[in-house]
């Protein structure tokens, strides 16, 4: 009978414990303050389990897949690209959180809580000053030039299939030229040396001059340049300098207004909990934390930047039609078809 008792005991004892744990699933480049989090877990009496799910791409993916049996609470880092193939596949359980209420209207991702908007940047391509005038050659001043092969054969972006960064860039080209335009300058971009790489990470971190690699103009976003500055030794924001290390190349019809959001996954098994999260993600310490993390903009109005977002822009970007992002995973179709397998 005791022994009964016992077994009984420990097994409500790993129920207890499971479910005080929240399960959070991002992609790869997400970074919080680790105390901010903690606080989170005092606050609520739980644990958070942080799952990395790959570039966003690969994260909805993964939760498309697994749909039947989430392998999460929460989601974050599905942007705007990616809303409405999460929508249709059916992943997301909605939930408005209050703070949505302080996010401007046309930063918000979706007015049912889909998606709760946390953050926005602009995706752009950089280039590292030193190695593009290394070269002798001015800059190039349209997307027509950057096909050429002088400039494609320095650039480098990340794939529209399996990264955020690389769709938003498609669907920039898309609305640029129109689909058949699109994929003649990507065919002509790719003979002519672009290279393609799978994610973010390895076209910035490995491919890119500025960190060993060998193109100096590369896709990520407009607040880079300010990222470079605050990572370089000796960073004072008192003393900045004149100028970053990279600059961006707003070239008509390469920029992308690219909106992040959380939201609550449909079968989580702590909705309640989820919910709290979401809050958590738009309160003031974690939209004060994020510039300098994930060097993107707060989407809470009134949240203070670190002078070094000087040396980032907010640039003017052409509204995307509509038809445009309403189906990306056709477009991306079509991107493989016309352009990865073209002879």
């Amino acid at each position: 009978m005791r022994r009964l008792i016992l077994l009984t005991a420990l097994a409500l004892g790993t129920h207890a414990t499971a479910q005080t744990t929240l399960t959070v699933i991002t992609h790869d480049s997400f970074d919080v303050d680790k105390q901010l989090v903690a606080g989170f877990e005092k606050a609520n009496e739980a644990r958070v389990r942080f799952v990395r799910g790959g570039d966003a791409g690969e994260l909805l993916n993964r939760l498309i897949l697994t749909r039947r049996a989430p392998v999460a609470d929460v989601v974050y880092g599905l942007d705007n690209s990616l809303l409405a193939r999460a929508r249709q596949a059916g992943i997301l359980e909605a939930y408005r959180s209050p703070a949505l209420a302080r996010v401007p209207a046309a930063y918000r991702l979706d007015e049912k809580g889909l998606l709760n908007t946390v953050n926005y940047g602009f995706v752009a391509l950089n280039y590292d000053r030193a190695a593009l005038a290394r070269t002798g050659l001015p800059l190039p001043k349209t997307l027509d030039d950057l096909k050429k092969p002088e400039y494609a054969r320095l650039t480098v972006v990340s794939s529209p299939a399996t990264s955020s960064p690389g769709l938003a860039f498609l669907l920039a080209t898309v609305n640029h030229y129109g689909e058949a335009g699109a994929w003649t300058w990507w065919r002509e971009a790719r003979l002519s040396g672009l290279k393609v790489t799978r994610g973010w990470s390895d076209a910035y971190n490995k491919e890119f001059s500025k960190n060993g690699g060998r193109f100096p103009i590369v896709l990520s976003y407009a607040s880079s340049p300010a990222a470079e500055v605050y990572y370089a030794d000796g960073y004072d924001p008192a003393r900045l300098p004149a100028q970053s290390p990279t600059a961006n190349l707003l070239l008509p019809g390469s920029t992308f207004l690219q909106l992040e959001g959380v939201g609550v996954l449909k079968g989580a098994k702590r909705p309640a909990l989820a919910r709290k999260f979401v809050d958590f993600m738009l309160s003031g310490g974690v939209q004060s934390d994020f510039p300098t993390r994930m060097w993107v903009y707060p989407a809470v109005t009134g949240t203070k930047l670190d002078p070094v977002f000087g040396f980032a822009q907010r640039p003017d970007v052409a509204q995307v039609k509509a038809s445009v992002t309403a189906n990306p995973q056709r477009l991306v179709d079509a991107w493989v078809t016309n352009v990865l397998r073209a002879r």
